[in-house]
């Protein structure tokens, strides 16, 4: 059989073929193994999270020297704290080798194993004669076939796919310690007695009643930020309308002429007075709400406490008034930002009065402590504070966004 034929008979498709078709069957059930342990280990029957829950003690210090033992409690989901199985193939290799070997060999002799002796006399010459004949036959003929068939496949776990990831990031970023109990100990950790228990949970509510007033006031301010901005807003949209008013009046003059080149410029002085009202109301906006709002005036239109003006057809400037695009839009948001100036100056003077209850309540343990010998962090003799010392000092329970606040 000649070398061709030996690779006639071989099914190429399915050796190459197979092992990729069987690889690509393996990446579909290590697919689904993912998916199903996901679902089954990260989430509940009702598609709810599951999660791990633990608990944790936590010391703070309060400034009357007492201090919180608190008892925590966080929830973590179970997918964030497990390695998640996801196992896929990387690499397939297939190597076919095959070998053919053919060779052929052959001999042929001949030995005759026959003798012949004899003599023959011819007149005086006698002759002798002798011969011998040999026949020697071989045939040698030898064949090797050999054939590699060989397939790697490697597989790696490439972690938490990209996608739950970023969930799991979502999910971490609302997780935080949840506070379930709180007891007041002294500086020590140690019980306090029924006295100092009384006075450091008198102290507590005060800090609780100053976080919560922080927290208010962090939501008027934002409130009136919002609004104020909103003013802003209306006031650009009011600056463009009398900007494209001038240029359709200035496209209709003929600036060759000397009537109508004094009128553009009229015209642009106009406007220029009329800019510089909005600017100044842009960029002391916030200002003028406070104005507003302390004048203690009920106004139903745009203050003229904001000095506005308008751009009339004529090319000439005039007070501003209601018949102007935005007057309405920028009234109902002036009127909605002096309300939350109101409402942000209420819980500012609460919060100041709690604050010089908070500190004078300290002050006073302060100078109990001393009496008895004692030591307080607090300064200021053990004497009342007043309301401007309050203002100046730091306070406690302060959250991130008042304290943002209080830096602008």
């Amino acid at each position: 059989m000649s070398v061709t034929e030996q690779f006639a008979g071989l099914d190429m498709k399915n050796l190459i073929g197979g092992p990729l078709t069987a690889a690509a069957d393996a990446s579909i059930l290590l697919a689904r193994s993912t998916a199903e342990f996901i679902n089954d280990v990260g989430f509940d029957a009702n598609g709810k999270v599951r999660t791990a829950s633990f608990g944790y003690q936590k010391r703070s210090a309060n400034e009357d020297g007492t201090s919180n033992l608190e008892e925590m409690q966080v929830a973590v989901p179970v997918l964030a704290i497990v390695p998640i199985p996801n196992l896929q193939i990387d690499e397939v290799n297939v190597l076919f080798d095959m070998e053919v070997k053919q060779s052929e060999k052959s001999e042929k002799s001949t030995d005759l194993g026959a003798s012949l002796t004899g003599s023959a006399k011819f007149g005086p010459i006698k002759i002798s004669i002798t011969g011998s004949v040999s026949s020697h036959s071989s045939n040698t003929r030898s064949s090797d076939n050999s054939a590699k068939y060989h397939v790697d496949v490697r597989a790696s776990n490439h972690g938490t796919p990209e996608g739950l990831s970023r969930v799991l990031d979502m999910m971490a970023s609302s997780i935080s310690p949840m506070l379930v109990s709180s007891e007041l100990r002294d500086g020590n950790g140690q019980n306090l007695t029924d006295n100092a228990r009384s006075k450091a949970e008198n102290m507590k509510r005060l800090r609780a009643d100053i976080l919560a007033l922080e927290n208010q006031r962090d939501a008027a301010r934002n409130g009136l930020d919002s609004n104020i901005q909103r003013m802003k807003n209306l006031a650009v949209s009011q600056q463009n309308a009398y900007q494209a008013s001038l240029t359709q009046m200035l496209q209709k003059l003929d600036r060759s002429k000397e009537e109508d080149d004094r009128k553009a410029d009229q015209f642009s002085q106009a406007m220029d007075e009329v800019n510089q009202t909005w600017n100044n109301f842009r960029n002391q906006a916030a200002d003028l709400v406070k104005l507003a709002a302390d004048s203690g005036s009920e106004n139903k239109g745009v203050s003229e406490l904001f000095g506005l003006k308008s751009f009339h057809k004529d090319g000439t400037s005039a007070e501003y008034g209601d018949s102007e695009s935005q007057y309405q839009a920028l009234a109902a948001a002036q009127n909605q930002a002096v309300e939350a100036q109101k409402a942000y100056d209420n819980i500012e003077e609460n919060l100041l009065s709690k604050r010089v209850e908070y500190h004078n309540a300290i002050s006073g343990a302060q100078t109990e402590q001393a009496q008895t010998g004692g030591t307080s962090p607090l300064q200021n003799g053990g004497r009342p504070v007043t309301a401007a010392q309050s203002n100046s000092t730091a306070m406690p329970a302060q959250t991130e966004a008042g304290k943002e606040r209080n830096k602008k």
